[in-house]
């Protein structure tokens, strides 16, 4: 088994709110990812006192921790108690009604010898290769069937389709947007490889449209997790009349990891 992660925040001047972890056990026969990309909030009161790292780090811990020390869970299972205990954390200060709580997309992956089990939920992406190298990609895709102008500014979005129906959801402090995640397994035997990208990474792909996901994978693994991330802030800066970022930041945080089973 080989991992390869990197990643690298949007601007030296704002933390890096994603956040990555594999863990393997002694044994090596097992594993889990967890990948996950915090929501930046606008300016002004959000309820609660603290930073979205702060969130991620919380969530994903509790992530790690259940994914590998309760295989009896799913990982729905899995993603709803890390949401309460997360939320449980720090309920008493903050106001986790507040539609701006922190929050973050969530990519999840445990393995065994039998099978490996996902889940993603939002617009972060997980890839699967198959033995022959065909890539399946695990997508949320809620925020692309959006209507067109759903997203035309944050007010409209968190007021008409953040964590609503019809809209999209991410993990924030309510543990049933869990059921909302997309989840499944595949036969052990047929993944050879699994990457996750934020959507900060994805762009190679969905923005810049340098290749498909197939082309996304095989450039991770020839480039490196930081050579994917080095190819599109190159495709960022050299897109100076925004002809593919349109509106969009300039520079996300951008997360990328590589398990070669």
């Amino acid at each position: 088994m080989r991992i390869e992660l990197a990643t690298e925040p949007g601007s030296p001047e704002r933390p890096n709110e994603d956040w990555v972890a594999t863990a393997v056990p002694a044994t090596g026969q097992g594993g889990v990812l967890v990948l996950l990309d915090g929501v930046t909030p606008p300016a002004g009161d959000v309820g609660c006192v603290h930073p979205v790292p702060w969130f991620t780090a919380r969530l994903g811990g509790s992530l790690v921790e259940l994914s590998g020390s309760r295989r009896d869970l799913t990982l729905t299972e899995v993603l709803a108690e890390s949401i309460v205990r997360t939320a449980d954390s720090h309920r008493a200060r903050c106001d986790l009604s507040h539609v701006r709580t922190p929050q973050a997309t969530v990519v999840l992956a445990r393995w065994d010898r039998e099978r490996v089990e996902h889940l993603v939920l939002s617009d972060s992406v997980l890839l699967l290769e198959a033995p022959d190298g065909t890539v399946q990609p695990v997508l949320d895709d809620r925020l692309d069937r959006l209507p067109p102008g759903s997203l035309a500014s944050e007010a409209v979005a968190d007021a008409r389709v953040r964590n609503k129906e019809g809209g999209f959801f991410t993990a924030a402090a309510d543990p049933l947007v869990a059921s909302r995640a997309v989840a499944g397994e595949s036969p052990r035997a047929r993944v050879r490889a699994l990457a996750a990208l934020t959507d900060g990474a994805s762009r190679w792909t969905e923005k810049f449209r340098e290749g498909d996901w197939t082309a996304s994978l095989g450039l991770l693994r020839s480039a490196g997790a930081q050579g994917l991330i080095d190819r599109v802030r190159e495709l960022e800066r050299a897109d100076t009349d925004r002809r593919y970022l349109r509106r969009g930041k300039t520079h996300d945080d951008a997360t990328a990891v590589l398990v070669e089973l």
